[in-house]
């Protein structure tokens, strides 16, 4: 049993290494044949840090006066 732990850990230890270095959860799902869930969940195992949603950041946008 201990071998199938330490593929897992192998694994847990590169999926950790390629989402920190910039790959996406989608990519990890297309290179591994793994759900998204399941990538998700490992991720959080390996005590990742999971980045924000992609698209626009608005509230770093300056509001602009309304006053003429």
């Amino acid at each position: 049993m201990r071998n199938l732990d330490k593929g897992r850990d192998e694994l847990l230890h590169e999926l950790r290494n390629a989402y920190e270095s910039g790959a996406s959860i989608r990519k990890l799902v297309a290179s591994t044949g793994r759900s998204y869930g399941s990538i998700h969940s490992m991720l959080l195992e390996s005590g990742t840090t999971l980045r924000g949603r992609g698209g626009p950041n608005h509230t770093s946008r300056q509001r602009q006066s309304t006053r003429a």
